[in-house]
């Protein structure tokens, strides 16, 4: 079963529900979806049916707006117990304490940031609200001096992101302040089968233009990512599922690698693969449909997938308004204009900026793994494509 909800569906996503004939629960957004005749649409009753009559029912949903009526809805399937477990950073990090004894953090109450003593606080460190999502709030405190800006920042920021999204999603009532992990850092859509095997369907390296940049700009998939990164991977999602038990369960997670290949866990987003339906590179990368794969278990052969590599890397470019910007000054993108500077583009995902912080999500080939365009995009203003009133 798929529960659809803001921001952002998909085509790649409601294609897949018309073809392998996914339940859906019927709501505001699944209506707005126009779906054709034979389409199984289904209300709330019927689908706490579904789910209690079969305990193995494979549920997941676009976005984590749905973790509500999850929540409301089936306290029964045990669910909203481990999508807290996960959701809740400061609960994240002491479920995988076992594993990571050494590993610093601290829980602030937001009322307390005023008073934080940060020189008694390791450095660097970064600060985030327990319960975030799409990099809202992430900041990295290098010295004591970077605090009072930081602090100050972050208030603004607590007022702007609680009114875009539901406190299931971002609430900046608690804060974690946690160790900071060099790395490579990656972002994983994966699943758990009914017997509780981890499914790796895709890895992402997130890129960055410097060690204090925690923007959610450029991620980057390949066969020479996944071959690198696969085997860690499975062994910490192993580890996850003898900690929970977990089964028919997808996730985006993200962690990174140190020099030592050692994996550390960032955070685990429950429910869903990477967010506004982004997961969809996969099938630009790999030929993999991720809805598929999950609720067919059939997941990828990765083994035969990475035998033939010619070099290409996929990039997924989050397409954002640069902060000097006033937003009510903007008048329009040119998305056409946009995707025409690249050599390979795949596919522009226009999003509406008047109520999301974010102009769109764009997929493009990097031929033969040439890296200059993305990097290029990492320091753009986007002001060549900015249209202001």
């Amino acid at each position: 079963m798929i529960i659809l909800d803001e921001p952002y569906v998909s085509r790649y996503l409601k294609e897949t529900i018309i073809s392998a004939s996914l339940p859906v629960l019927i709501n505001n957004i699944s209506e707005k979806q126009d779906f054709p005749d034979g389409t199984v649409l289904l209300d709330d009753t019927a689908c706490i049916a579904l789910m209690k009559d079969n305990p193995e029912q494979k549920l997941y949903s676009n976005s984590e707006h749905a973790l509500q009526w999850i929540a409301d809805n089936l306290a029964f399937t045990g669910l909203p117990e481990t999508i807290r477990q996960f959701k809740d950073k400061v609960a994240f990090r002491r479920l995988l304490q076992p594993l990571f004894p050494d590993f610093f953090f601290r829980e602030v109450a937001a009322e307390d940031l005023d008073s934080l003593d940060v020189r008694s606080i390791p450095k660097p460190f970064i600060i985030k609200p327990s319960v975030g999502f799409f990099s809202a709030g992430v900041h990295m405190v290098a010295s004591d001096a970077d605090w009072e800006e930081i602090l100050q920042t972050l208030k603004i920021e607590m007022k702007e992101h609680s009114s875009l999204f539901p406190p299931q999603v971002y609430s900046a009532a608690t804060w974690i302040i946690e160790g900071y992990i060099p790395g490579t850092e990656l972002a994983v859509d994966a699943c758990f089968t009914a017997e509780g095997e981890p499914v790796v369907l895709d890895i992402l390296s997130h890129m960055f233009s410097s060690d204090a940049d925690v923007d959610d700009k450029v991620y980057l998939t390949s066969k020479a990512i996944i071959r690198e990164y696969l085997p860690p991977v499975m062994n910490l999602l192993h580890q996850i599922q003898t900690l929970t038990g977990i089964r028919n369960f997808p996730l985006h997670i993200e962690l990174r690698v140190d020099a030592d290949g050692h994996v550390v866990p960032i955070e685990v987003n429950p429910m869903r693969f990477a967010g506004w339906c982004t997961t969809d590179i996969a099938a630009y990368a790999h030929g993999i449909n991720v809805y598929r794969a999950y609720f067919e278990e059939n997941g990828p052969d990765w083994e035969t997938l990475l035998a033939d590599d010619n070099g290409d890397v996929y990039a997924l470019l989050v397409v954002k308004p640069p902060r000097d910007i006033l937003p009510e000054t903007i008048a329009g993108f040119d998305y056409d204009g946009f995707a025409a500077s690249f050599a390979h583009p795949l596919e522009m995902r226009p999003v509406d900026f008047t109520s999301y912080p974010v102009f769109g999500f764009f997929f493009a080939k990097m031929e033969g793994g040439n890296l200059r365009e993305a990097e290029a995009f990492l320091t753009s203003d986007l002001k060549d494509y900015i249209h202001i009133r």
